[in-house]
């Protein structure tokens, strides 16, 4: 095929149709059966995911915007939510007068404590158990290639300093 063409392929556009229904469905019922087992929404899930796998269970801010992909004042609003909700604290940096932490609190913990199995069994049943063990080998392969390819040109929020 020529890379110039302005449509796609027969071949290419039977896998972008197919890879974006399946993306579409699958981000619909795990949004949904999460949020029916457990109470918790997609970010809500996404951010205490981070926060557990987090030295001292917190991170700051920006590094919880890359897990949600939310632009800074959407997060912002969602982790005062959280907070209100009692799954997250805010504490003080320390050194930074303006710089703030977000950290996991023990009802945030219990949360996702108990939404990991679920979600693993989510998992499971809607994109591993229909597979084969070649066909999911596959799949880590090309999900891996996509990704590396779109993480090329993606910029990353500057680490420099220790809190803010």
């Amino acid at each position: 095929m020529n890379s110039t063409s302005d449509h796609l392929s027969p071949s290419e556009d039977r896998v972008w149709r197919a890879y974006f229904e399946t993306q579409v469905l699958f981000w619909k019922r795990l949004a949904q059966q999460l949020q029916q087992d457990t109470g918790l929404s997609e970010p809500d899930f996404a951010i205490l995911s981070a926060l557990v796998e987090a030295p001292d269970a917190r991170l700051r801010a920006f590094e919880l915007s890359g897990v949600t992909q939310f632009e800074k004042s959407r997060l912002h609003h969602h982790l005062n939510r959280m907070i209100g909700r009692g799954l997250l604290t805010r504490e003080q940096c320390p050194g930074a007068s303006r710089g703030t932490v977000i950290v996991l609190s023990p009802d945030g913990r219990s949360a996702i404590e108990a939404a990991l199995p679920l979600r693993a069994g989510h998992i499971r049943r809607w994109l591993t158990a229909p597979l084969d063990d070649g066909q999911i080998r596959a799949l880590a392969e090309i999900s891996e290639t996509m990704l590396g390819n779109l993480r090329t040109n993606e910029s990353t929020p500057d680490a420099a300093s220790d809190c803010g």
